[in-house]
């Protein structure tokens, strides 16, 4: 069925959703959309980096038993 719509199609989809929800409300749409995206991908920078610490992280287990505390 999604298989034929087109160019002819998508534009006339387009035209209908301008219609409905005007020009300011799907700028303010798209807006959300590229914050939530950005949020998303800070999230993603975080928790890659926060992995990259824990990896880094310095082992204190002693290795013999002379080394104990």
């Amino acid at each position: 069925m999604l298989n034929n719509i087109g160019l002819p199609g998508l534009l006339l989809i387009a035209v209908v959703v301008l219609v409905l929800f005007g020009r300011g409300k799907i700028s303010s749409l798209m807006g959300e959309v590229g914050k939530g995206i950005t949020s998303f991908k800070k999230g993603v920078k975080e928790g890659t980096d926060e992995l990259d610490n824990i990896e880094k992280a310095k082992d204190v287990t002693p290795e013999t038993e002379n080394d104990k505390v």
